[in-house]
């Protein structure tokens, strides 16, 4: 039996390639992925025909998304990943949001122009000036204290 036939014997139509990943579409601005252009819900296409599922599906990722910022947004003062939270959170509205899509895409980009930017040799050379002259100053105020005080710390521990 041949891979590309059925049963019957009739020969069956060829799929359509499907583009990979990073593919880029006739006539759309070179260097522009797919996955870039396309903004709307990525919910599964049963959910998309019933527009009261579909709602309730996009009610259900707002509220799982916001409990996941508001996680973030409680872990900023307190010891945990809370920047991390909070952009996954705004990951799980890019599923159904193009405003959570938008703000995601712009995000990236600025952080890949800091990326780039921090690279730079010069950026990198003054960054690296400042370092060792604040670690300078706090060694030598660290040498004053020492001097001056000597090495009894300002609390009483043996007490």
């Amino acid at each position: 039996m041949n891979a590309e036939s059925d049963a019957r014997g009739e020969a069956a139509a060829p799929a359509a390639p499907v583009p990979a990943t990073g593919d880029v579409t006739p006539g759309v601005t070179e260097g522009v992925t797919k996955e870039e252009r396309e903004l709307g819900s990525r919910a599964p296409g049963f959910i998309k025909a019933s527009r009261a599922l579909h709602v309730s599906w996009q009610v259900g990722v707002f509220v799982v998304g916001l409990a996941v910022v508001v996680a973030g947004i409680v872990m900023l003062p307190l010891p945990g990943p809370g920047w991390l939270v909070i952009f996954g959170g705004m990951a799980i509205w890019a599923t159904e949001f193009v405003w959570a899509q938008l703000v995601l895409r712009w995000t990236r980009r600025k952080v890949t122009e800091a990326a780039q930017k921090a690279l730079d040799p010069k950026v990198r050379r003054r960054n690296i000036i400042l370092t060792v002259v604040g670690l300078v100053i706090v060694a030598v105020l660290v040498g004053i204290y020492v001097w001056k005080f000597g090495i009894t710390m300002p609390w009483k521990i043996h007490e």
